[in-house]
C-alpha cells in the first residue's frame, strides 16, 4: 500500500497539441478577416470608380450629357480551349448629342453588328479582365462613333464623334 501512494503524477502531454491547434485556429481566423476586408475594400473601390465614370460622362461639355441604351444582347463566345459560352450584355451610350436616343434606335442594327464583331474577336478570358473590358469599351466607343458619323454625315447639325462614354450595365458570361 505504501507503494501506491508514492507514484508520480505525470502531466498530460495533450497540452502542447491543444496549444498548437488554438494558434493555428487564430491564424486561420486572422487570414480570413484580412481576406474579407480586402475583398470588401476592392468592391467599394470598384463601385467608386464606376461612379467616377458616370460623373465624368455627366460633366462633358458643361454637364450636358445624353444617353441611349442597348439592352439584353445575347452573344456567343469561345474560350481559349474552343468551348462555347454565352454572354449577356447591356450598355449605355453617353453622348453630347441630344438626339442620340433617336439615332441609336434608328440605326440599332448597325450598332449591334459592330458590337457582335468586337465581341467575336475576343475570348471569354480576355473579356473577364478589367483591362479587357476597358479595351472593349474604348473600341466600342470608336466603332459606334464611326457608325454614327457615317449615318449622319448629311446632317451638319450633328457633331462628329459625339459618343463620349460606354458604360456596361449588364456583363455576364456563362
Amino acid at each position: 500500500m505504501a507503494e501506491e501512494n508514492n507514484q508520480e503524477v505525470k502531466p498530460a502531454g495533450g497540452g502542447k497539441g491543444l496549444m498548437i491547434a488554438l494558434i493555428a485556429l487564430v491564424v486561420i481566423l486572422l487570414i480570413s478577416v484580412v481576406g474579407g476586408g480586402y475583398f470588401l475594400y476592392s468592391q467599394l473601390n470598384a463601385n467608386n470608380q464606376n461612379t467616377e465614370e458616370v460623373q465624368k460622362a455627366d460633366a462633358v461639355e458643361g454637364g450636358t450629357s445624353y444617353k441611349a441604351d442597348i439592352n439584353d444582347l445575347v452573344l456567343n463566345l469561345t474560350d481559349s480551349r474552343g468551348r462555347e459560352k454565352l454572354m449577356k450584355l447591356s450598355f449605355s451610350i453617353r453622348s453630347t448629342e441630344p438626339k442620340i436616343a433617336t439615332i441609336v434606335e434608328e440605326y440599332k442594327a448597325e450598332i449591334i453588328d459592330v458590337v457582335i464583331s468586337q465581341i467575336s474577336a475576343r475570348s471569354s478570358e480576355e473579356l473577364l479582365t478589367v483591362g479587357g473590358k476597358n479595351l472593349l469599351k474604348d473600341e466600342l466607343m470608336q466603332d459606334i462613333n464611326n457608325v454614327i458619323n457615317t449615318v449622319t454625315q448629311s446632317d451638319s447639325k450633328i457633331a462628329r464623334n459625339n459618343v463620349t462614354t460606354i458604360l456596361f450595365t449588364t456583363f455576364v458570361i456563362k
